[in-house]
């Protein structure tokens, strides 16, 4: 049974080729889709199978110094170890309109579950929900993606437009959708990535969860997530948005 943190929030809506690699073989040809429309469950691609400062202010009213007084938190069983109550408020204020009432179930985190991609795919298969996958490195960068539809094996790119990536450096960046391709999600048993497009990715974590890469990419036009385009990866949590 899995612990669970829930969060009840109430918001307003929301390249240059470069294949190489010290951690992954193979490459990615792109292939341009000229379909127009928001959403786009499957995208056809040619790649290889192969890729948390809590820091709540009890003296300062953080949430209406942000204009976040608007939106509650109530915690349960479990807190996350990578975002602090101010930040979960700040990345939900960005959330598609539909989440923005969802609730947050801590569905998969490496210090409890262990770091393996395998794992995280067994553990949520049973949730048909959105998720965010949060990141902590070991640069103390935290980053992530709100990801469209469930996290899963997949023969090519999947999710809609309202999958974004995120960075908190310090503050909040959000990179939405540029339109220019629909390379949103990939997972396969070697690695899960987010955006795509000419060999680069927008957020790339290898299998074992320990290691990583961010690149800037087309499909949300990023800067690169963390303090360097490889990092090592120190915790990371999958939240359900139920």
């Amino acid at each position: 049974m899995l612990k669970s943190l829930r969060y009840q929030f109430k918001v307003s809506r929301l390249s240059k080729r470069d294949s190489s690699s010290t951690w992954f073989e193979g490459s990615v040809d792109d292939e341009d889709d000229d379909d127009e429309g928001f959403y786009m469950v499957e995208a056809q691609d040619e790649c290889a199978d192969g890729q948390k400062l809590e820091n709540e202010c009890v003296a300062w009213d953080v949430p209406r110094l942000l204009g976040l007084e608007g939106i509650n938190s109530n915690v349960t069983s479990e807190h996350s170890e990578v975002l602090s109550v101010t930040q979960i408020q700040q990345l939900s204020h960005s959330l598609p309109a539909r989440l923005q009432v969802c609730e947050w179930m801590l569905a998969y985190r490496t210090q409890t579950h262990g770091s393996s991609l395998r794992t995280l795919y067994r553990t949520t298969k049973q949730l048909d929900t959105c998720m965010i996958v949060l990141v902590k490195d070991t640069y103390g960068q935290v980053f992530g993606a709100v990801c469209s539809a469930p996290l899963r094996v997949s023969s090519t790119y999947y999710g809609t437009g309202q999958t974004f990536l995120f960075s908190f450096s310090p503050h909040l960046q959000v990179y939405k959708w540029t339109g220019v391709n629909y390379y949103f999600i990939k997972g396969s048993v070697d690695s899960l990535l987010f955006g795509g497009g000419l060999g680069r990715f927008g957020l790339w974590l290898h299998s074992d969860l320990l290691r990583g890469r961010s690149q800037r990419c087309e499909t949300f036009d990023n800067d690169v997530l963390s303090s360097e385009e490889d990092f090592i990866i120190t915790e990371l949590e999958v939240w359900a948005l139920v």
